[in-house]
């Protein structure tokens, strides 16, 4: 993740978030030990349940649109029954928006992979997408197998928050899988926080965030906190600037609760 008019009526007012506004250094926030200890892990991919919304079928983008303009369809490459980023048309998000899910999703590093830490298929799924860019709350994507990186920005991490349980990544050009439980943050009328976010994530099959309680959206740089209230959102995904082959999706599904 890397560091905007709001653009939906998910969110009670259009004015930026001022975490849109950030200064200082981005090492201030970055964790590098303890180190999540690495773990063997097979994935699993199951079909989507009967009540699942497919999000992406290997076929088009008939459920998403771009992040930077929601009247325009989404722009990213689909063949072969794969999603693929594409950074010049930026980042995507669903047509839909959710308040409490069940997301799965498939995501595979690139074989050929180059560069090291964050360069390294770097990209994320936002769990709610605030708007445009990077706005939102962050799960991170990266090539984590045996890749030396800050803790809370390796794979499986709420990026910049929350460090993993454990490290179940594995090998560029195999196929990883997410599973995610997200309760959105609930807010008093008076747009105070009355419940904050909470994710549980299992990453390959092993849990890897347990019910943990976020602070407020992602920040590249600073403290995160809750500036503005919202409702349900849309589910982003993030076209990253790595110089190498971007990385690919298949069989993203999500069930609201």
């Amino acid at each position: 993740m890397k560091p905007a008019v709001l653009v939906s009526a998910f969110l009670l007012s259009t004015p930026l978030m001022t975490q849109a506004q950030q200064t200082g250094k981005p090492e201030a926030t970055e964790v590098w030990e303890p180190v999540p200890k690495s773990v063997a892990a097979t994935p699993s991919f199951p079909p989507p349940p009967a009540d699942a919304l497919v999000l992406f079928n290997g076929k088009d983008l008939s459920q998403w649109v771009s992040t930077e303009n929601r009247a325009a369809p989404a722009k990213w490459k689909v063949a072969g029954g794969l999603l693929t980023v594409d950074k010049a048309n930026g980042n995507i998000e669903t047509k839909q928006t959710f308040t409490n899910y069940q997301l799965h999703l498939e995501w595979r590093i690139p074989a050929t992979i180059e560069g090291t830490g964050q360069v390294r298929g770097n990209s994320g799924v936002f769990l709610a997408s605030l708007g445009k860019g990077d706005l939102g709350y962050e799960l991170q994507i990266l090539d984590s197998y045996q890749n030396k990186t800050y803790v809370n920005g390796m794979a499986g991490s709420i990026y910049k928050q929350h460090v993993p349980l454990a490290n179940p990544a594995r090998k560029p050009g195999e196929w990883q899988s997410y599973d995610v439980l997200w309760t959105a943050p609930v807010f008093k009328a008076d747009g105070s926080v009355q419940a904050p976010a909470r994710v549980t994530v299992l990453f390959n099959g092993v849990v890897v965030q347990h019910n943990v309680a976020l602070s407020g959206p992602t920040l590249y740089i600073g403290q995160p906190s809750y500036q503005q209230a919202h409702g349900p959102t849309p589910i982003k995904l993030q076209a990253h600037g790595d110089k190498s082959e971007p990385i690919s999706y298949r069989n993203i599904w999500v069930r609201k609760l």
